[in-house]
């Protein structure tokens, strides 16, 4: 009987090369594929309404995208629910073609009795990871399968100036469970620069007293460049951010900000907010370690914790062939059924 041999890992001998061969050009070859496809980044945005989610989704990508949804009129209904809306827009810069999904969530934390109103976020999120896994496991899939997950939650939070609300602490600990989350507080222009340090510290001790992981998370495989940046990121968070779409002037120079009777607020200025360090976490440094972060810890937690209630559900029903109408499935993996209000649009305006 012939003996399975272990093969071990060669470990690989550094060579000198005596002339040019040429396969530096592959990160070329790779940058020239992405650029033919383009590329894919899905962020959500939660917390009440007359925050500024849209406003500030706009002032980032430098157009408008997504359009309020809070009530104008006071013959509005109120939402009753938690809804999900997606809008999409494709967006180009410097050759580089972005296909944009915004999960707006509005509806939530805005009833008077907001108990379980995350529960529609969070199954959203997991329904995304459910068809993602669904298109993987098909016997013919797709060359390149549409990704729908989400990258980002952008989670807004009240400046009051005391401390998270109970509400922010349950719903902050059922996301940074599934989905890279970034806490920002919104409308950070209502607190004066003391009250707006003191705000970020509590919040700050509440998230280490409940063990709330937020992105960016540490890594082993960090060099210290990244591993100094992301510490920086850390100290901001949660971003005290304003927004704004209008321009205004400042010693003749037009800039996005906003004008109050006691002066201008100039959202790209530092010192007036953290909106640019937000826009360069998002867009300019973390962009790629978002989408991969979700691809490889959150996606891969349930993808895994679904193929194993699968390999069990099977092993109770070895008789039952695969894909036959009597085949168990995970419930995890059932066909989405959150309703979802879908808008597309090919271009940016």
């Amino acid at each position: 009987m012939a003996a399975t041999a272990t093969q071990n890992p060669v470990e690989a001998n550094e060579t000198q090369l005596n002339g040019y061969v040429g396969f530096d050009t592959i990160t070329q070859q790779i940058e020239k594929k992405l650029l033919k496809r383009g590329f894919q980044f899905n962020v959500m945005v939660v917390g009440q309404s007359g925050l500024g989610k849209s406003t500030l989704v706009n002032t980032i990508f430098a157009s408008h995208l997504i359009d309020s949804k809070g009530r104008l009129n006071s013959d509005e209904p109120p939402r009753q629910t938690t809804e999900i809306e997606n809008v999409s827009h494709l967006i180009e810069e410097h050759g580089v073609r972005l296909k944009l999904n915004i999960v707006d969530t509005p509806g939530y934390g805005d009833q008077v009795n907001n108990e379980n109103c995350w529960e529609p976020i969070v199954k959203y999120i997991k329904d995304q990871h459910s068809a993602y896994l669904r298109k993987e496991l098909t016997a013919q899939r797709d060359r390149y399968i549409t990704d729908s997950r989400v990258h980002c939650c952008l989670f807004f939070l009240t400046p009051s100036g005391h401390s998270l609300k109970p509400i922010d602490i349950v719903v902050l600990k059922k996301l940074s469970e599934v989905v890279n989350v970034v806490p920002v507080i919104a409308k950070s222009d209502s607190l004066t620069i003391e009250e707006r340090e003191a705000f970020r510290q509590r919040i700050k001790a509440e998230l280490g007293f409940h063990n709330i992981r937020l992105y960016p998370y540490e890594s082993d495989e960090d060099d210290e460049q990244e591993t100094a940046l992301n510490e920086s990121i850390r100290d901001l968070i949660p971003f005290a951010i304003v927004g704004s779409e209008r321009n205004v002037v400042i010693d003749g120079k037009a800039v996005r900000g906003r004008k109050t009777r006691w002066g201008v607020i100039n959202v790209e200025d530092e010192n007036h907010c953290e909106f640019v360090h937000l826009r360069n976490f998002l867009t300019r440094t973390h962009l790629q370690d978002l989408i991969e972060t979700t691809a490889q810890i959150h996606y891969e937690a349930f993808r895994a914790k679904q193929l194993l209630a699968i390999k069990e559900s099977t092993a109770q029903q070895p008789t039952t062939p695969i894909g036959s109408p009597g085949t168990p499935v995970s419930p995890g993996i059932a066909t989405p059924a959150t309703p979802v209000r879908t808008t597309s649009n090919p271009s940016s305006p």
